[in-house]
């Protein structure tokens, strides 16, 4: 009995201890969620499914946040902060349960490990940013501005860092930190700027190209580089048991400093230009072996008692920015920082905000004690060494709330403070709500005081041509008589500012080309005025009493001039900002520029290119406001080709874009033409292989795109299938006669077409254009008044109802006078037509010639429907350019008014026409610049009266001096 007593409890007890090692040592479950596994639980073991689940929640709200935020310009820091402070303590965390599972205090580790990772990467990116050449080129106004700016927000925070010393000091959770050490901090955080945000707010409000963005940047390094060297010596001064110890800790950085400048960035600029990485960009193991030297630097750095972030930060300030290797560099880390690592650093910060300790009225005068010394600090500095550097009072507020813009360096800063316990919960919390409202408001306040009309009148004013009150000065020496002008119009265009596009580089070149005339008729030397002729030209009768038309002379026979204007889009990552910042070595090497460079000066034309960084919304106003900074007075925008707004061609799309569906690039041309409606003459110019789509791709005229072709093996002799690389070969046949053939319209008082047959004639003087004039006389058809352009509908009606010739009219009888005493005049036929202009058009493109084909037309060319024309019902069929962005399919007479915007309706239709039959043409559509004499229609005794004898005189001078232009 009691020896089985014994037996079953020593098997019982062996059981147990057997059970319980094997629930010990069990594995980790692998079936999840089937073997009821919460994956909301943290898991040391396998840590990486909770933190998805954070980084998801994070990135998803920072981004939803943003979305409206960034519709009054504000920079992401600010949903990434809000984000935090959303899912902390202060709105979520309130939440019962939700800290606990989403954000558990036991996962908080390796979350905080990957953001502080990232936020190494960032100061790294951040040094890279940091130019210092621009430094060292403005570096008078920048100490000045620099300086001011710094010492003033430092000596207000000195101030107000003892009150908050005073009643702070014994919240939980600080260190025990002297008075001094303490105030230090509080200056730094009230006297840094954020140097990454303020990039990009000059940016977005294109000021870098301004006297107040130069300044700003200028200054904005010197304040970056001079606050984080503070930072560190505060954070030593933190780490520190005794001053002597800080003594060694500033002592070796400052020889680590020397050792980097002296013996690691040689080194590392003889490997850089061994692999060749500052032409071609980095390689990956430059890349590998930059970011292990980032890493290898903040680990010293940190073991020695600064942060690990001032060791990533001297290695992006080291690195070179020769060549754009920054930017190239900057390209390959950029995205995942931005994407991932930075919005969960921030996203920590906000976790750490608790708005709930702000509850009392001694806090909120705090909170609004901090705000105002760092506006009244900033602003007020700021703006005295930027008014003492003689710039205008409003500049300088300009720079001074430029200035006091704090953004993600202010948070990173109050993170260290925070790690380092030199500032409590509340205290952090209090200059959180300060960065966030300081950069909230930077953006506002410097659109209200430095608008874009304040910017032109400012420049103006400095360059003596208005006073302070907006006059003009010198107004009898800047206008020309009516002889000048008249004088000037024999040439349709001698300033032209083009869209440079890498897509429509083949049709630029087209029309570079035709512009280009003989150098031997355009060189013509100017002409002898009353100083400089001999003794004896005074016997000669003056050609023109008039010193300024004289003059116009002159400028008239100056080679044509051609700029280009690369438009580049602004995004959200970094690299773009430091383009901006380094936009004058950029457009050295862009290879765009540099084609068209090399073309201009191969047909003996004088041409410029630049490289603008803005916003795709913008593209328009930067185009307009470039054109009047050159006083262009023809804009020339190229149609894309790829299908969309980028000019990168897809190479892998399998099914790639229809050109002529492109609405997004339909909207730049429509803003084009309507906003440069009294500034100059704009045109739009379409390829003919644009036009023209290959007969495989016009099977289905209903499908926005176009089916590539299937790659097929062909058998071989030996029995091995093998693909023909022939195929893929694209093929460039040769000009069967080198010509072009020009057509241009004429309908009677069109503005548009009257601009298109000067233009057409311009072009003509270059030997190898033939050119056809088309005078279409008919006016007694119908006019589909529903389909008319509002712009164009009174022309139309005055047109219809008034028998007399207009003013339009009458010059477009000049121009033709002077044809026939032209030397062009063999290669220039004008055929007077009576049938309707689109059946005129089609008829003479039909006609068969190997010479290339250009077709411009006025875009408010009056459209004339011909119910019994051949073309009408094919104008308006079903194979019609359908989801177009030129014309979207619609049958509704609005929506054709709506969807013919771009290009007129007249243009349109022959765009549908020219598509349907593939005719082998280019297009270019204009628009004539509307003067407030010709809107008012004053010109000529007024509009359809008949000239009166003081008109007939400059029509008879007219026709003189175009005589004179061509001799």
């Amino acid at each position: 009995m009691a020896t089985a007593t014994i037996t079953e409890f020593v098997t019982h007890t062996v059981n147990a201890t057997a059970a319980t090692s094997s629930a010990a040592h069990r594995a980790t479950p692998q079936g999840g969620v089937f073997e009821h596994v919460n994956p909301s639980r943290f898991d040391p073991k396998n840590p990486i499914i909770l933190f998805i689940i954070q980084a998801a929640i994070v990135i998803v709200m920072t981004r939803i946040i943003h979305w409206p935020l960034a519709l009054i310009r504000q920079p992401r820091v600010i949903a990434e902060v809000l984000t935090g402070i959303l899912l902390g303590p202060s709105v979520m965390g309130r939440i019962p349960g939700f800290s606990d599972h989403i954000f558990p205090p036991s996962s908080m580790p390796g979350f905080s490990l990957v953001a502080n990772l990232g936020l190494v990467l960032f100061l790294f990116l951040v040094g890279l940013e940091v130019d210092l050449r621009f430094l060292a080129s403005n570096w008078r106004i920048a100490l000045s501005v620099g300086a001011l700016g710094m010492a003033l927000p430092f000596g207000l925070g000195c101030g107000i860092a003892w009150g908050l010393y005073r009643d702070f000091r014994t919240d939980p959770g600080l260190a025990h930190i002297s008075f001094g050490v303490y105030m230090l901090f509080i200056g730094v955080a009230m006297a840094i700027t954020a140097f990454p945000v303020l990039c990009r707010i000059l940016t977005s409000l294109k000021l870098l190209g301004t006297p107040v963005g130069v300044i700003v940047l200028s200054a904005g390094v010197g304040n970056d580089v001079v606050g984080w060297i503070l930072l560190a010596l505060c954070v030593a001064l933190v780490n520190s048991g005794a001053g002597l110890t800080a003594l060694w800790i500033l002592l070796v950085a400052v020889g680590y400093i020397l050792f980097l400048v002296f013996a690691v960035k040689p080194l590392m600029m003889w490997f850089l230009r061994r692999t060749g990485s500052l032409s071609n960009g980095p390689t990956q193991t430059v890349v590998a072996l930059t970011i292990l030297l980032v890493l290898a630097s903040a680990f010293f750095t940190g073991v020695i008692g600064i942060h690990p972030i001032f060791g990533a930060f001297i290695i992006g300030l080291l690195l070179p920015h020769e060549g754009g290797f920054a930017i190239k560099l900057t390209e390959k880390i950029e995205d995942l920082v931005s994407v991932l690592f930075l919005p969960l650093y921030f996203a920590l910060s906000g976790l750490s905000t608790n708005l709930g300790l702000l509850n009392n009225g001694l806090t909120w005068g705090y909170v609004v004690g901090v705000c105002v010394i760092a506006f009244i600090g900033k602003i007020t500095g700021g703006t005295l060494a930027a008014r003492l550097n003689g710039l205008v009072w409003r500049e300088s507020f300009t720079i001074g709330v430029l200035m006091s813009c704090k953004g993600l360096v202010e948070l990173i800063v109050l993170n260290i403070g925070l790690q380092a316990k030199i500032l409590s919960t509340r205290t952090f919390t209090i200059f959180v709500v300060m960065a966030l409202v300081t950069t909230f408001a930077t953006t506002p306040l410097t659109t209200l005081l430095y608008p874009p009309w304040y910017q032109r009148k400012l420049e103006l004013w400095k360059q003596g041509k208005i006073d302070w009150d907006g006059n003009p000065l010198h107004r009898d020496e800047d206008t020309e008589s009516n002889e000048a002008d008249l004088l000037r119009k024999t040439d349709a265009t001698k300033r032209i500012l083009i869209y440079l596009r890498l897509d429509g580089l083949p049709s630029l070149f087209t029309m570079v080309s035709l512009f280009a005339s003989n150098p031997e008729k355009g060189q013509i030397h100017e002409p002898k005025t009353a100083l400089s002729a001999g003794p004896d030209s005074g016997r000669d009768e003056p050609v023109m009493k008039n010193a300024h038309a004289l003059s116009s002379v002159a400028t008239l026979r100056r080679p044509l001039q051609v700029h280009g204007l690369r438009l580049m889009e602004l995004t959200e990552r970094e690299s773009s900002v430091m383009r901006v910042s380094e936009i004058e070595e950029f457009a050295g090497r862009d290879p765009v520029i540099k084609a068209f460079g090399t073309f201009g000066q191969s047909r003996d034309i004088a041409v410029g290119g630049q490289i603008a960084v803005v916003p795709d919304y913008s593209f328009s106003g930067t185009l307009l406001s470039r054109a009047h900074d050159l006083k262009s007075d023809f804009v020339l925008i190229p149609w894309s080709e790829t299908g969309t707004m980028s000019e990168y061609p897809s190479l892998f799309d399998t099914r790639p874009g229809d050109p002529l569906a492109n609405k997004p690039f339909s909207t730049l041309a429509t803003e084009m033409f309507e906003k440069a409606r009294s500034t100059c003459h704009v045109g739009v110019v379409f390829d003919k292989t644009v036009l023209c789509t290959p007969t495989g791709n016009a099977s289905k005229p209903d499908s926005l795109v176009a089916e590539r072709a299937t790659r097929q093996l062909s058998r071989t002799l030996t029995g091995i299938s093998v693909r023909d690389h022939t195929e893929s070969t694209v093929h460039f046949r040769l000009a069967d006669s080198g010509r072009y053939r020009l057509f241009a319209l004429y309908q009677p008082g069109s503005e548009d077409d009257l601009f298109a047959v000067r233009l057409a004639l311009q072009l003509a003087k270059n030997d190898m254009v033939d050119l056809k004039i088309l005078n279409v006389r008919n006016g007694d058809s119908d006019y589909d008044n529903a389909s008319i352009p509002d712009e164009d509908r009174k022309t139309a009606a005055q047109h219809k109802t008034h028998s007399l010739k207009t003013p339009t009219d009458y010059e477009f009888e000049v121009l033709r006078s002077t044809i026939s005493t032209s030397e062009s005049s063999d290669r220039i036929t004008i055929l007077d037509l009576d049938v309707s202009a689109l059946e005129a058009v089609m008829s003479a493109l039909s006609e068969p010639s190997s010479a290339e084909t250009l077709l411009i037309l006025g875009r408010g060319t009056v459209y004339i429907h011909h119910p019994g024309s051949h073309y009408s019902g094919q104008a308006s069929g079903d194979h019609s350019l359908s989801n177009s962005g030129i014309l979207p399919a619609s049958s509704s007479s609005h929506s054709a008014r709506e969807d013919s915007r771009a290009l007129g309706l007249f243009s349109t239709q022959a765009v549908k026409i020219i598509r349907d039959r593939q005719i082998a043409t280019s297009l270019l559509v204009v628009q004539a610049k509307r003067d407030v004499e010709t809107q008012a229609a004053e010109g000529f005794g007024g509009f359809g009266a008949p000239p009166s004898p003081k008109d007939v005189k400059n029509l008879g001078l007219s026709k003189k001096l175009t005589q004179m232009s061509e001799e």
